[in-house]
């Protein structure tokens, strides 16, 4: 125990002190023939009794605060990177005893059961959410406004964070604004993260395709230049895909933004789908599926394939290095490749650490989210793969670049500074994105499994998304 030594000397204290009073202390001398009448009424001094009539004193002990807490890992190696953090920083904060639960790993819905666990008062001290979902939880009372508490922070600057997460987490609702000045901070950002691909460069020779990292270089890594490396590894066997993306609103809205679309409009105020746009992003990603068949079927799970040796490209986050990290082939990963306005389609992909509402330990919750977005303790989630430091400092991103492997880290941060700058992923404060992934998720599944085209989908994608904004 963090305590046990404070413990042992307060006993050693203790018992000093009893034994100077049992067998130290001089008998009580006679009364002064001379006191004033008042003391007469006292009672006769008595002399101290023994030892053996007085209680043992005892101390009472000091207890560590209990704190649980909680992510979302993408996978096993994942859980392994934060558990170790976990033990860690318990052996370093004071006063407090730290309990991981990785959560979203049965099955259920991360957020969801995150949502009724507050309302139960079983959720975690402090947990993590995906950046879109920030709006939602602190509209609903479930997080913490943590600016109370950041304002006695010494030192404490939103400033030290990327501008984008920090945009959302210090959105105030009621005053509609933003800034430190907002009175609102709904927590920090653990991570921030851009899209890259994943590459199988066996495959990828075995093939006689452009290797894509020269290519980027080259600056000749565009759609076409992508289609071309993935119809050539398609054709090695039945069972290698060229491609392969899992079935959420990250990839596919990658290609939207390459295209010049996107999901909402400047003020994301509205629905932007059936722009132009955003439907020839859709179309061309659509052909990987219906046309061309080079990708992994839509809806299944492509990280395991990409581990099996199967995919050539595996679209995902920094979050997927880890796991990559254990394969046997020989692997690296590129930036996206260029859209028809010439630069990548990407997300600055960021969650945040944010503290559960009906916690009953608010101070050291708080201490805990400020010790997980440490410089220091970013560094060690960043150099076991995870993600990339929150934190904006030149010194972060340039060791993030030795965190081998992969050898082409730069793809990770070309995908933040690439001259568009990646959109942040952001909640709707004007209206509800969960609601919003509701209507557009499936209706974009429908279309890449060739349930509906893109005309159909266009006709009525708007009219039913815009029904969760705020009028």
């Amino acid at each position: 125990m963090k305590h046990s030594l404070l413990w042992k000397l307060a006993c050693t204290v203790l018992v000093a002190a009893f034994v100077l009073s049992a067998c130290g202390t001089p008998a009580a001398a006679p009364a002064a023939t001379t006191a004033p009448a008042a003391a007469t009424d006292a009672p006769a001094a008595t002399t101290a009794p023994v030892a053996t009539d007085v209680p043992a004193a005892t101390a009472v002990p000091v207890v560590d605060v209990p704190l649980r807490w909680r992510t979302r890992p993408d996978n096993k190696e994942e859980i392994a990177v934060y558990t170790k953090i976990s033990g860690e920083l318990d052996a370093q904060l004071e006063g407090i005893t730290l309990a991981y639960e990785p959560g979203g790993t049965e099955g259920a819905n991360y957020q969801d059961q995150l949502k009724t666990e507050v309302a139960a008062g079983t959720a975690p001290d402090v947990f993590w959410i995906p950046g879109t979902d920030v709006a939602d939880f602190a509209t609903r009372g479930l997080i913490l406004n943590v600016a109370p508490l950041a304002g006695k922070t010494a030192g404490f600057d939103t400033k030290a964070f990327y501008s984008g997460p920090m945009y959302h987490l210090t959105f105030n609702p009621d005053g509609s604004k933003s800034g430190a000045d907002s009175g609102a901070l709904w927590g920090l950002p653990r991570d921030v993260s851009t899209f890259a691909l994943y590459l199988n460069m066996d495959l990828i020779n075995e093939a006689g395709a452009p290797d894509p990292r020269e290519l980027a270089k080259q600056g000749k890594w565009d759609w076409n230049a992508f289609l071309d490396v993935a119809k050539k590894t398609r054709a090695l066997g039945t069972d290698i895909y060229g491609y392969g993306a899992s079935a959420w609103w990250g990839p596919y809205g990658t290609w939207l933004n390459a295209a010049g679309g996107g999901f909402f409009n400047a003020d994301r105020t509205a629905c932007n789908l059936n722009s132009a746009e955003s439907l020839k992003g859709l179309t061309f990603q659509r052909s990987l599926y219906q046309d061309f068949d080079v990708a992994t079927p839509y809806g299944e799970d492509p990280e395991p394939p990409f581990r099996a040796g199967k995919v050539a490209m595996f679209q995902n986050g920094r979050w997927a290095t880890p796991g990559a990290r254990t394969v046997t082939f020989n692997w690296d990963v590129v930036q996206l490749p260029n859209g028809p306005q010439g630069t990548p389609g990407n997300w600055l992909f960021w969650g945040a650490y944010v503290v559960n509402a009906k916690t009953a330990h608010p101070e050291e919750a708080w201490k805990l989210v400020q010790a997980l977005t440490t410089a220091e303790t970013q560094s060690k989630v960043a150099a076991l793969g995870a993600n990339i430091p929150s934190r904006v400092s030149q010194e972060a991103l340039d060791a993030f670049i030795t965190y081998t492997p992969p050898a082409n880290n730069i793809a990770f941060l070309n995908g933040i500074a690439d001259a568009a700058k990646p959109t942040a992923e952001g909640p709707l404060w004007a209206g509800s994105w969960p609601e919003y992934d509701k209507i557009v998720g499936p209706a974009v599944q429908a279309v890449l499994t060739g349930g509906k085209t893109v005309d159909e989908f266009s006709k009525t994608i708007c009219d039913e998304a815009n029904k969760v904004f705020k009028k």
